[in-house]
């Protein structure tokens, strides 16, 4: 989020020209991100690890997917989620955990009526949003 005085908003090239030549990756990525099942805040990265804040709508669903290279720490904050973890389908509440090993096929819902809240924890050696591959989707993101 930028605030700045309606008599310099025409600066805000500026601030992207000089954040892009900083590296900083804040020109081309907002820290809250909306998708079909709600939205994510990254609230911190650095080498080898990124935590989100997820939340997922009531009957929002992520994709069938998996990474190949980082593995995901799941923490329910508020609701209930249903994960589906290799062969294995289960529900977590508030204060329970699961993690999720690189190339493991999983997916997150939300079953219930409210927001579902959680935080994950991401570890590897490369965390982009590229490294999804995806199995179902239930909003028609899959590419063949």
């Amino acid at each position: 989020m930028l605030v700045a005085h309606r008599d310099h908003l025409q600066r805000v090239k500026e601030v992207v020209g000089e954040l892009k030549a900083r590296g900083h990756e804040a020109y081309k990525l907002h820290r809250t991100v909306a998708r079909p099942w709600g939205a994510y805040t990254t609230l911190e990265e650095g080498p080898g690890f990124k935590i989100k804040r997820i939340e997922v709508r009531p009957s929002g669903s992520l994709s069938l997917q998996l990474h190949h290279r980082r593995s995901e720490h799941w923490v329910v904050v508020h609701g209930r989620a249903r994960v589906t973890r290799g062969d294995e389908v289960f529900e977590l509440d508030a204060n329970q955990s699961t993690y999720i090993p690189v190339e493991t096929r999983h997916r997150l819902e939300n079953p219930g009526v409210e927001p579902l809240v959680l935080i994950e924890v991401q570890c590897g050696d490369y965390l982009g949003e590229d490294d999804i591959v995806r199995f179902d989707d239930k909003y028609g993101r899959i590419t063949t």
